[in-house]
């Protein structure tokens, strides 16, 4: 048995078909907001400007110096709230180590309707409600939903879901997005116990931890689909969590690193996006 490919580059290229014609319409504009010169997060911001390009939408790049003050940047959120030729903006993470434990206020300053890397409390709140209320989720279990729904596994109905990783940005937004959808979900972390005990009963496996080969065969039961969202960079390149190798052997279908969940999350950012500047327009 070997694993079907989920490629999350031909889901993404389905998502830009079918934004193109809606970004010619409503000519939205997103912003990106770089503080330093992270090496991670000059890679990311040059994916997001290149996908802003393939579905012809405005895009600006605020690159800030890195000894930028907290006042300044809180300016440069504040002027992006009020421009109304701006749909969204996002703040690229990391920030430089003097601004980090300020994270959570710049994200609460970012108006909810421009959010769209869907971060902010009223966004994240909204999803707990229900699928109709998603109208900004978080981008990368954005991602992985339209992933499962586009190869025909959307239907997660009944389904234990086990997702290693209980962050603000994946774990637990993608468990509560899992929930709408009525699986059934087990979220692991760092402190939990026997975590082979929880990944072997799993339909459903999602890991974004960031730890090469967390995952290993025995830990997969057979015929599961396995997200991989973990990126590690090492010497041969970027790696996941799972031992593609080995569990692609056991696994119904796993997704690739790179190429899976990664362009999801900058496909679901420029989703996001169109959405949010079509909100605005409807207001």
């Amino acid at each position: 048995m070997t694993a079907r490919l989920l490629t999350g580059r031909e889901v993404a290229e389905a998502m830009f078909k079918e934004l193109a014609p809606l970004v010619k319409k409503l000519n939205p504009k997103l912003v990106i907001i770089q503080v330093g010169d992270d090496p991670a997060s000059e890679s990311y911001i040059k994916q997001k400007l290149k996908s802003c390009d393939a579905v012809n939408m405005r895009h600006e790049h605020k690159h800030l110096k890195p000894d930028v003050t907290e006042e300044e940047l809180f300016a440069v959120i504040e002027m992006l709230n009020g421009d109304a030729d701006v749909s969204g903006f996002i703040l690229q993470l990391p920030l430089p180590s003097h601004l980090t434990p300020h994270v959570p206020l710049f994200l609460r300053a970012i108006d909810p309707k421009k959010d769209v890397d869907g971060f902010t409390a009223y966004n994240v709140g909204k999803t707990v409600i229900s699928t109709e209320f998603e109208h900004l989720p978080p981008a990368t279990p954005a991602g992985i939903i339209a992933l499962l729904e586009y190869y025909g596994f959307g239907d997660v109905t009944g389904k234990d879901v086990v997702i290693v990783n209980h962050s603000n940005v994946v774990g637990k937004p993608l468990a509560v997005m899992l929930l709408n959808r009525n699986a059934t979900v087990t979220v692991c972390h760092a402190h939990t116990k026997d975590l082979a005990a929880h990944t072997r009963r799993a339909d459903v496996l999602v890991s974004a931890v960031g730890k090469v080969k967390l995952i290993t065969k025995d830990m997969v039961k057979k015929g599961a689909i396995v997200i991989d969202v973990g990126v590690t960079r090492t010497p041969e390149g970027l790696v996941g969590d799972v031992d593609f190798d080995a569990v692609k052997e056991v696994a119904a279908a796993i997704t690739p690193v790179p190429g899976g969940v990664g362009p999801l999350t900058v496909a679901s950012l420029i989703r996001n996006t169109v959405r949010a500047q079509q909100r605005q327009v409807e207001a």
